[in-house]
């Protein structure tokens, strides 16, 4: 018994150094600190009116339906920052003479939101008309996401013969993204492009989703102003108009389930959905 216990005893140290050995070149793996999601927030710049309520019995409405209704319109561009990262919603009338034009281009009145215009990391265009994309080409520096049915209306120049608001990204020196579906900007769901055709080919609604002020939906070009929506109007200029009911039908589902504020892009009514500039919906 003796010489067992010895042996036994002379085996423990051989363990213990064993076991040291082992722990001073283990990995020690440390806990990760959690990541914070970034700031997203919504602002509203104006980017041109009219001088006048619009008389919109004339052509919006395919079945006749607003006859001696005037509306303001106005024209909306709008800033969705995303932490650093910040996205351009439509860009309305260029600056100029125009009787609609802004008193003030997008790049100067940035920098009263903070931001600089080599952040501005994605321009994103409703649609393809006019009034939209006015002031695209002064982010050439930017990603266009675009539906690809209107840039293919774009990207021709017989559909659309002054390109100047789009030359950067037509020389192949600016990335544009021809949409096919929905499109998640910024990978983590809170600024989507849904895919609403039916105005245009290519047409496109906008969901941002904030932490304060809950979920928002701009309308583009979906719908033009209350009672254009409110009934499910089509105005005789869109380019089809199952496409443009089905859109609508999908988009009202959107706003009922995530309980989302609709702003109507062009109804004047809509502007105080969303704080005054500079101020930003958060």
């Amino acid at each position: 018994m003796p010489r067992l216990l010895s042996h036994t005893t002379a085996i423990i140290p051989a363990i213990a150094t064993v076991w040291l050995a082992a722990l001073s070149t283990a990995t020690v793996v440390h806990a990760q600190p959690a990541t914070t999601a970034p700031a997203v927030s919504l602002s509203r710049l104006e980017c041109g009116t009219n001088a006048a309520p619009t008389d919109v019995g004339l052509r919006f409405s395919d079945t006749y339906a607003y006859n001696g209704l005037k509306v303001q319109l106005v024209y909306s561009c709008y800033v969705i920052r995303h932490g650093d990262d910040v996205l351009i919603w439509d860009t309305g009338f260029a600056k100029g003479n125009a009787p609609t034009a802004p008193k003030a281009s997008i790049p100067e009145l940035l920098p009263q939101l903070g931001v600089t215009p080599a952040q501005i990391k994605f321009v994103g265009l409703s649609h393809s008309h006019g009034d939209h994309i006015g002031q695209t080409s002064l982010f050439p520096q930017a990603t266009l996401l675009v539906g690809k049915g209107d840039w293919e209306v774009l990207s021709d120049a017989k559909l659309t013969p002054n390109q100047s608001s789009i030359a950067p990204w037509l020389t192949g020196g600016s990335k544009v993204e021809p949409l096919t579906g929905d499109r998640d900007v910024f990978g983590d769901g809170s600024v989507v492009i849904l895919n609403m055709p039916g105005h245009t080919p290519g047409h496109r609604s906008l969901l941002v989703r904030l932490k304060e002020t809950g979920n928002v939906l701009l309308t583009g070009d979906l719908a033009h102003f209350h009672e254009n929506y409110n009934n499910n109007g089509v105005p005789s200029f869109n380019t089809d108009r199952a496409a443009t009911l089905a859109s609508l039908d999908r988009f009202k589902q959107i706003a009922r389930n995530l309980k989302a504020t609709v702003i109507i892009q062009h109804d004047q009514r809509d502007i105080a959905k969303l704080p005054a500039f500079p101020a930003s919906a958060k």
